[in-house]
């Protein structure tokens, strides 16, 4: 292994991570000034919002239009697993591209943590109109051990090295393949050696980076966690002992219930081939909400998450967070999707000085997540949405 390089990446002090992002390019004209009043989540208390150049100031500010009084305030939402630039045949073109993320724009989804792409997106970042976002490079998986044009494959032995190569390339996050159907086995099974995981994980950290992994089945989470693993997505294989240690360490869990929707019909269309595949993903799905529930008892750190691009659409967060509140109720479920997202993440919030990006709703969301479905106004970096 070459010389250490510096992390490259600076801590956080609110959770010891922390991501960095280009700019976006400035409006020609300035974001019009505005003044909101009404009950700003999560704390609950009612206050007035100003607004100046596209942030959150302290007013008041002669001359701000009144854009609503009487309202309900959220943080801008998080899709904490999303794939801007990516459809079901692998990469997408740039005008593709642009058409999935102003679609989680106009949802009212401002911030996205791109869960793997092979598609360079970059450019998004010079643009004030579509959300933020923070990469996880490419997925990484072995060789014919995935879905076909999507990730960087790799065999066991050069894993390490490609864990370096997406941290470099990314704004904190790897994405690893932690398991996927094994052929020869008919059903699912780990990716990675386990040993061999725990120095892939280790390179990331060194270099400032956090590691997550696609997880369905029981084993592969239990390793990686294990291994030191700061996040597990779908986690439907969950075990009583993988989320007490989850639990312990703090590792997250976005389970994209949107995306397990969809297990029957992938376990239909496998059942000929592959029929204990098939029986193990219905199990799965059987067992969904019990097996999230037990972690969200557990105090297993929960965001919300789609799966959107590939074969799920863009623009669902507002159904993912009507399914984690069934879950976990409407706070968990609005926080995961919000506040609690962006703090994870490194986000913005509500505070003097923060990007106005927020949702401006006509009643509480904590009585009626649907509510998310039809906001009043989105406002990023404090210019209108149009939806």
């Amino acid at each position: 292994m070459t010389e250490d390089p510096q992390p490259l990446f600076h801590t956080h002090s609110h959770d010891g991570w922390t991501h960095t992002h280009i700019a976006p390019e400035a409006h020609t004209a300035p974001a019009e000034d505005l003044r909101i009043r009404g009950v700003v989540l999560p704390e609950g208390e009612e206050r007035e919002l100003w607004v100046h150049d596209g942030v959150l100031v302290a007013g008041p500010l002669p001359g701000a239009r009144t854009l609503a009084d009487g309202c309900w305030v959220i943080p801008g939402l998080v899709d904490a697993h999303n794939h801007i630039g990516l459809d079901r045949h692998g990469a997408v073109d740039r005008e593709t591209a642009e058409e999935q993320a102003g679609t989680e724009t106009r949802a009212g989804t401002l911030l996205i943590r791109d869960a793997g792409s092979p598609s360079d997106t970059h450019w998004i970042d010079k643009r004030d109109d579509l959300p933020r976002i923070i990469r996880a490079g490419r997925h990484i998986a072995r060789p014919k051990r995935y879905i076909r044009n999507y990730a960087a494959e790799v065999d066991p032995e050069d894993l390490v090295a490609e864990v370096d190569r997406q941290a470099r390339s990314g704004d904190g996050w790897v994405k690893l393949v932690g398991d996927w159907i094994d052929r020869a086995e008919g059903d699912l099974a780990p990716l990675w050696p386990a040993d061999v995981a725990k120095d892939a994980i280790a390179r990331a950290h060194e270099l400032g980076a956090r590691v997550t992994a696609h997880c369905f089945s029981e084993e592969a989470p239990a390793q990686l966690v294990d291994a030191g693993i700061d996040c597990i997505e779908h986690g439907t294989g969950l075990t009583d002992d993988t989320i007490s240690t989850m639990a312990e360490r703090g590792v997250g869990l976005v389970p994209t219930l949107v995306n397990i929707e969809t297990f029957p019909s992938i376990a239909t269309q496998a059942e000929a081939k592959f029929p204990t595949y098939a029986a193990h993903m219905r199990h799965l799905h059987a067992h969904r909400m019990d097996t999230i529930g037990k972690a969200f008892d557990a105090g297993v750190p929960i965001y919300a998450g789609t799966d959107a691009g590939g074969t799920i659409k863009h623009g669902l967060i507002s159904s993912e967070v009507r399914l984690l509140a069934a879950v976990g109720g409407a706070e968990m479920a609005l926080g995961a999707a919000s506040w609690r997202a962006r703090a994870w993440l490194g986000g913005e919030q509500l505070n003097i000085g923060d990007s106005a990006d927020l949702l401006v709703l006509d009643r509480d969301p904590r009585t009626d997540v649907t509510v998310l479905e039809s906001p009043e106004y989105i406002l990023l970096r404090g210019r209108v949405v149009i939806r």
